[in-house]
């Protein structure tokens, strides 16, 4: 079962192999987005010396290469991505993911274990996981109201 108060931590685990996509800061930011594009992402944590000193969203490149008429070949990462990123640790719930996501208005948090990125959930994974939560509620409220529900 599947709750809002559940921690990042077991959705990371629901999610299996969360193997973590970065960039380097001194990478060009035409590098960047043809790794969002091979596999497939919206963003990149941005790691330095195994630290996360940022991520790059496909926002960070509409907004600031391609509005502001820059190149991306010419362009690093360092240059146009958000620093310092906000991040969670895994005993952080869904709830609290969603409120900052929300706040902030970002599509990717980072998750992070004493200072070592461990994974990073989407907005969709939260979604997801209170679609499963909501689904839950409603069957138990179905059975109940049948009286198929166990008591």
């Amino acid at each position: 079962m599947m709750k809002r108060s559940d921690t990042i931590g077991l959705v990371l685990k629901s999610k299996g192999r969360n193997r973590v996509r970065w960039v380097a800061p001194d990478q060009s930011v035409y590098e960047a987005i043809e790794k969002m594009a091979e596999h497939g992402i919206g963003a990149l944590l941005v790691i330095s010396n195994d630290r996360l000193v940022g991520i790059l969203s496909e926002r960070d490149y509409a907004r600031k290469v391609i509005l502001k008429g820059h190149s991306s070949k010419q362009t690093l990462v360092r240059q146009i991505m958000t620093s310092p990123a906000v991040f969670v640790n895994p005993e952080h719930t869904v709830d609290e993911c969603m409120a900052i996501m929300t706040k902030h208005h970002f599509r990717h948090l980072p998750v992070l274990q004493d200072d070592i990125v461990v994974g990073v959930v989407s907005l969709g994974d939260l979604v997801k996981w209170i679609i499963s939560d909501q689904a839950q509620t409603i069957r138990e409220l179905e059975g109940y109201i049948t009286g198929a529900y166990p008591g």
